[in-house]
C-alpha cells in the first residue's frame, strides 16, 4: 500500500490576489482542495515545509493527509506553481482521494544499467524519448517509477510501452505503443554501415 504522508495546513477565510500575497508575505504558501464532489477548501501551508516536500520528489505522485485545524483531508497534489525568478512554490492544488478510487498520474522513467549496459559500453548512446509516462493507477497503490532494463538491447533498438511489464492493476492512460527510449550506434559505425549500404547497392546495380 502506498504510504500517506502527512502535512499541516490552515483554513484561509479570505480569497483572491490580495488575500494570496498577504500569506505569502506572512511566510505561507496558498492552496485549494478540490474534488470528491465537495465544495473546494481554500487553505495554506507553511512554506519552509511545502518547500522541503515538493523538492524532495514524487510529489505528484504521492498521497497525503492534510491536517486542516483537526479535520483531515485525503489528497493528491495536482499541480503547484513555482515563482519565476526564484523557484519557490508559490500555490498548490489537491484534488480529494477517496478510498478504493483509482487516478490517472504521470510517473517518471527509470532506465536501469544505463551505464553499464554492453551495448552503452560499445560506444551507444541511450536517447531517452520519455521521461514519465500518464498511467491508470489504483490510489492506494502509485508506482513510484517504471524501470526499464536496457542491457538485453542493441544498435538501433526501440524500446516500446509494451515492452514494459507493469505493476497489477496498473494500466497506460495513454493511447497507442508510444517509444520510451532508442539506442542510437555510435557515429563511426553509423557511418561504416552507411558505405556498406552503398557498397552494396554499387554492387547489386551492376549485376
Amino acid at each position: 500500500m502506498t504510504a500517506i504522508k502527512e502535512l499541516k495546513a490552515t483554513a484561509r477565510a479570505k480569497v483572491g490576489k490580495g488575500a494570496a500575497r498577504a500569506e505569502r508575505r506572512a511566510g505561507r504558501v496558498p492552496a485549494v482542495i478540490y474534488g470528491d464532489g465537495k465544495a473546494p477548501v481554500t487553505i495554506s501551508l507553511d512554506h519552509t515545509q511545502i518547500t522541503r516536500t515538493i523538492y524532495a520528489g514524487h510529489f505528484l505522485t504521492t498521497l497525503f493527509n492534510v491536517d486542516v485545524d483537526g479535520e483531515k483531508h485525503r489528497v493528491i497534489p495536482r499541480d503547484y506553481q513555482l515563482d519565476p525568478l526564484k523557484d519557490l512554490p508559490v500555490h498548490v492544488d489537491f484534488l480529494r482521494v477517496a478510498a478504493g478510487s483509482s487516478l490517472t498520474v504521470d510517473v517518471p522513467v527509470h532506465f536501469l544499467n544505463a551505464d553499464t549496459a554492453p551495448v552503452i559500453k560499445e560506444g551507444a548512446t541511450l536517447n531517452v524519448v520519455s521521461h514519465t509516462v500518464s498511467l491508470n493507477v489504483p490510489s492506494d497503490a502509485i508506482p513510484e517509477a517504471i524501470e526499464v532494463d536496457i542491457s538485453s538491447y542493441g544498435f538501433g533498438d526501440s524500446i516500446h510501452l509494451s515492452a514494459v511489464k507493469l505493476p497489477s492493476g496498473v494500466t497506460w492512460a495513454g493511447h497507442g505503443d508510444d517509444t520510451l527510449a532508442t539506442i542510437v550506434a555510435p557515429s563511426g559505425l553509423k557511418e561504416a554501415e552507411e558505405d556498406e549500404a552503398a557498397a552494396a547497392a554499387a554492387a547489386a546495380a551492376k549485376a
